[in-house]
């Protein structure tokens, strides 16, 4: 007699756009270990997927900036600086208004997609320093993991900033969510050192120095460069306002 196989449960499958969004939220609402373990183990991981949440998360970001841009133009947003004695000469001069702001705003959609193809070249970078540093680590992840689990929390992030963004627009609004968009930066930072510590399987030491260690050292290296730029420079700065100094009556 034929022995029926034994019953195990069935992974559900939702590829494509209808599995995007629960990933999403569980990865952004429920901040422990095991959540990102859980995500990283799908048999739906995937680079391309990762790249592909990146790139709509980028180009709908630049529509949403590009529609933002255009209200400040439209509403006048900035004008105040023409009230500066002096400051006028230096800002561009519009005639008609409506001819400008149009185009703004086509340039800014005809733009989004590679604003979009932008943000998958550096979050393809960020994601492979932090997995290389997490391998100096002792950490035994991969690449591939590690972009899931990072694109599970970027992409929603990043698609609220923009909303905020554009909320922003609105006067003493804006206020308020720079405050909340400062407030969820430092709640993705958290997730991504639970993601980097559940794909690496390691300690939260580890975790947190793959992920601020790369930042940190952007940070020297951009805080040298100045530095020395100022020293070479200083001179050259200082002769050219004393030159207008002594131009002026």
């Amino acid at each position: 007699m034929e022995q029926m196989p034994p019953n195990t449960p069935v992974i559900e499958s939702k590829p494509g756009p209808a599995g995007w969004m629960p990933v999403w939220i569980k990865a952004v609402t429920k901040p422990n270990e095991q959540t990102f373990v859980d995500i990283t183990e799908h048999p739906d991981v995937s680079a391309k997927t990762a790249y592909i949440w990146v790139f709509i998360a980028g180009t709908l970001s630049g529509i949403i900036q590009a529609f933002a841009v255009t209200i400040r133009m439209a509403t006048g947003v900035g004008s105040q600086f023409q009230q500066i004695p002096g400051l006028e000469q230096y800002l561009p001069q519009t005639t008609g208004g409506g001819g400008s702001v149009g185009v703004s705003l086509i340039g800014g959609l005809c733009a989004s997609p590679l604003a979009g193809l932008f943000s998958v070249v550096f979050f393809a970078l960020g994601a492979a320093i932090i997995q290389w540093i997490a391998k100096l680590f002792g950490g035994t992840g991969t690449y591939e993991k590690m972009l899931y689990a990072m694109a599970a929390i970027t992409v929603p992030f990043t698609i609220a900033s923009s909303l905020f963004a554009l909320l922003g627009v609105i006067p003493f609004v804006g206020i308020c969510t720079g405050v909340i968009s400062l407030g969820l930066s430092l709640y993705a930072l958290v997730l991504q050192v639970m993601a980097v510590k559940a794909v690496n399987r390691f300690g939260y030491g580890q975790a947190a120095g793959s992920v601020f260690l790369p930042g940190c050292i952007v940070f020297i290296f951009c805080a040298c460069v100045a530095g020395i730029s100022v020293l070479l420079l200083g001179p050259v700065i200082g002769d050219a306002f004393g030159g207008i100094n002594n131009l002026m009556p």
